[in-house]
């Protein structure tokens, strides 16, 4: 796949909390301006991978009315299938499989299904979930997830004061983008720390935004790019992982190794770079720990020093590694990850304007879903 394969159009709707649209509808707006962006016509797909929860590869089939789509997959790893879906799409044409592949998530995450809805239809273990936890009113992400949080809090003394950094670092870059669904709207420490209890120690601002929207990319070979014209970003590697418990947290032997822990070196290795080698990073922030917890995983910082990492200002535009310059799941918007490699295409292509971080050429954009599925791609411009 490396040197292979690259993302050669990327499109996104805009972000609300009530679309008024389908999710159909908004599917083919994201997937129209992609292909504007690439330079290529509809026909040219025969490839798709959907997400598993919205429109599936036959209503984009009819909706466009593609007439030989030669590769379909569909990845189950929730928030890591953003990324996992990408690397499905760089091995089909590298392979072969396919010439343009297009990965895509639609939904109206607020004004349709809500969360609750979506993990329910798709979350591992449900036998554990079903007759051991919602019966005790452990129904949610946050909560599931909020153990994590806690554990890291007892082992490594990770404060409040930490999470709020991520809060904050992110509310700030949204600032910065006006297509963020909290632009214009800035957070403190004080207001962080004073929002109401969601699942402890989560408060509101540790919680992810639930959006409507859409966001799609297109993969092909660098040899198709250069034929269509395209403007390519290099897929240098790109991994998934599961943990061992793959259906369940609560006994799991050791709560930080999860998929990400297995996945980031597979990417980094594939890629013939390190954490240190990238001048940006996409983590999947659905959770403010999730921050600490995934540059621990992925390698940016030893276990047990994310807290300190992210309050030290490393984190910010201008940092040593700065993370989702868009805003991220936390105040950008939610789309189930897909929007944060439209952010790390756009800003290794520069065009991010007041957010843009300076001479970015690498990145890496991970993903976490489900009870510890991990995933993670390493990008780069053309002529890094």
């Amino acid at each position: 796949m490396k040197n292979e394969a690259c993302i050669i159009g990327v499109g996104q709707t805009e972000l609300s909390s009530n679309s008024g649209r389908s999710v159909q509808r908004l599917a083919v707006e994201a997937i129209t301006a992609a292909l504007a962006d690439a330079n290529l016509p509809a026909s040219a797909v025969d490839g798709i991978v959907p997400s598993p929860l919205g429109p599936t590869a036959e209503d984009i089939i009819a909706s466009f009315g593609l007439a030989d789509v030669r590769f379909t997959a569909v990845p189950h790893l929730g928030g890591a299938g953003a990324v996992a879906s990408v690397r499905l799409a760089a091995l089909a044409v590298a392979g072969g499989q396919a010439d343009v592949v297009l990965a895509f998530v639609a939904r109206n995450g607020r004004s349709g299904a809500r969360v609750d809805q979506r993990v329910a239809a798709a979350m591992p273990g449900q036998q554990f979930r079903t007759n051991l936890e919602y019966p005790h009113g452990l129904s949610t992400p946050a909560q599931w997830y909020s153990l994590l949080c806690r554990r890291h809090m007892y082992e490594f003394g990770t404060t409040r004061e930490q999470l709020g950094a991520v809060a904050l670092t992110m509310r700030r870059h949204a600032n910065l983008n006006p297509a963020a669904q909290m632009y214009r709207r800035p957070l403190t420490m004080a207001e962080y720390l004073a929002s109401p209890v969601i699942a402890d120690p989560y408060h509101l601002y540790d919680c992810c935004l639930e959006t409507d929207g859409a966001a799609a990319v297109l993969v092909a070979t660098s040899q198709y790019a250069a034929r269509a014209g395209a403007t390519p970003v290099r897929i240098e590697g790109a991994a998934e992982g599961h943990a061992d418990s793959a259906d369940d947290i609560g006994n799991r032997r050791d709560f930080f190794n999860t998929g990400l822990t297995k996945a980031a070196p597979r990417a980094f290795d594939m890629a013939g770079y390190g954490p240190e080698d990238m001048d940006f990073a996409m983590i999947y922030d659905c959770f403010t720990f999730e921050v600490i917890h995934q540059l621990e995983s992925a390698g940016f910082c030893a276990l047990g020093e994310g807290g300190a990492f992210v309050a030290g200002g490393n984190i910010a535009l201008g940092g040593r590694l700065p993370v989702n310059p868009s805003g991220g799941l936390l105040s950008e918007g939610h789309l189930g990850g897909m929007n944060h490699l439209v952010e790390a295409v756009r800003q290794l292509r520069g065009s991010c304007g007041d957010r843009q971080v300076p001479g970015a050429t690498r990145c890496a954009v991970t993903g976490w879903g489900d009870l510890g599925d991990g995933a993670l791609a390493v990008l780069s411009t053309a002529d890094a």
